[in-house]
């Protein structure tokens, strides 16, 4: 039989353990309220002088660090109280260790689970300012004096693990504002569409700009020896406001010009005699790695809606606007012109309206005609490869005998919504001929 520790009774043993528990409780208490507050809700407090507000801002600057302190000071007294049970239970089962075993851990259990685990969680987080101005004072004088432990045995614990460990341990963690927002939707404080914003919001730090932008081969450009005239023409017929501005090609994009300008320079009367060069002002470029939450707060700043995305080689990958990063949060933005249309739709004297993203095949089996569909698989495509360029509205190409014509454009990018579909002037002679 095991004798109490160092003579002690089983009560004190037990008031011990008791008293470690109710400890252990306040340890899980304080790291609910931690987790919880804000630290510029704080310092607001301590500016209106509650009482323990400053300690709490404090330490809420540093969460990181009196979190891993509190895990440390809670499994300490975990461990410890599971200890002193554990001795008056083998006092009291000597007989039969594997009862005394049972009875420990299913009363460390129930303590740790109801005492530890729900309790004083809940009232942590329901109460997370008032817990934490009483306990802050105390959890910062403590912080001073244990934190190189703690911080010490994190370098243990990252030596023995493989792979690269966590600085500030891997236990330590914000609140998990994610799993809140669902919550919050589940019992209907937020609705589905709020719920969805709010989470791309959060994917904005995780995000680069190369996932939100208009590739180079969707951008309409115009060179830099065109006139104001032929840009203004561009930009109405594109329905883009701004329209880089080329050199030599594609990756040497010399600047931006902008709708106002131009309109400008049509209602003086010299658009037709001035190159869109004079006009165009200086553009902005961004690698395609930046992530978005960074660029949008430089775009913001520096109160630009456009810029010119350059990949590693130093080309052009494509452009990013502000509005393509307000996508990302609120969904793709459309307007009241932007309908849904049949596929197909024949007009008359041989003609069929389809829409561009109609597979090439379907448009070839229309016409009974082989239309190439190696490099591009729909009717939009097929269009801009023939053209070598974006089309816009009016631009037409002859392909495999049939002659196609963009038509009109739907959402905020512009794309060509529905295309134009008749044989070639040319085909359609031959075939006369050809009967006579």
């Amino acid at each position: 039989m095991i004798g109490n520790l160092g003579g002690l009774p089983d009560a004190t043993l037990l008031g011990t353990a008791a008293g470690l528990v109710v400890l252990a409780g306040v340890f899980a208490m304080t790291e609910a309220a931690l987790g919880a507050a804000s630290p510029a809700r704080a310092a607001e407090l301590a500016r209106e002088g509650w009482r323990g507000a400053s300690a709490l801002h404090a330490v809420a600057k540093e969460a990181v660090r009196h979190i891993n302190l509190l895990l440390l000071l809670r499994l300490l007294c975990e461990l410890t109280a599971t200890t002193l049970v554990t001795l008056v239970a083998v006092e009291t089962f000597g007989g039969n260790p594997w009862i005394a075993a049972v009875v420990t851990a299913g009363v460390m259990t129930l303590l740790s689970y109801v005492v530890l685990g729900v309790a004083p969680r809940t009232i942590g987080r329901q109460h997370a300012y008032t817990v934490g101005r009483y306990t802050a004072p105390i959890l910062r004088w403590l912080g001073r004096i244990l934190n190189p432990l703690a911080n010490l045995l994190i370098v243990i614990g990252n030596a023995v693990t493989p792979g690269r460990g966590f600085r500030e341990g891997p236990f330590a963690t914000q609140v998990e504002l994610r799993e809140l927002v669902d919550l919050a939707e589940q019992r209907g404080v937020v609705e589905h569409g709020e719920r969805e914003m709010i989470h791309s919001v959060f994917g904005l730090g995780t995000t680069i700009v190369r996932e939100v932008m208009v590739p180079r081969t969707e951008m309409v450009w115009i060179e830099r020896s065109k006139t104001a005239e032929q840009a203004l023409t561009l930009a109405l017929r594109s329905g883009f406001s701004r329209v880089p501005v080329i050199g030599d090609s594609i990756d040497d994009v010399l600047g931006v010009v902008y709708l106002k300008d131009l309109a400008r320079r049509m209602a003086e009367g010299s658009a037709r005699t001035t190159p869109v060069s004079v006009l165009m002002r200086d553009a902005v470029f961004v690698p395609e790695s930046k992530p978005v939450d960074d660029l949008m707060s430089e775009m913001q700043a520096a109160r630009t809606h456009l810029a010119i995305v350059i990949d590693e080689y130093g080309g052009t990958a494509g452009l990013v606007t502000i509005e393509d990063i307000l996508e990302e949060i609120v969904g793709e933005i459309t307007d009241e012109y932007d309908v849904e249309k049949p596929p197909v739709e024949r007009v008359g004297d041989g003609q069929v309206r389809v829409t561009a993203r109609l597979p090439i095949e379907d448009l070839g089996d229309l016409f009974d005609v082989d239309l190439p569909a190696d490099e591009v698989e729909t009717v939009g495509g097929l269009l801009a490869q023939a053209l070598g360029r974006v089309p816009i509205p009016g631009s037409s190409a002859t392909v495999g005998g049939l002659t196609l014509v963009a038509e009109g454009t739907t959402g905020r990018r512009n794309h060509i919504d529905t295309v134009l579909v008749k044989r070639s002037t040319v085909v359609k002679q031959e075939r006369d001929l050809a009967d006579v």
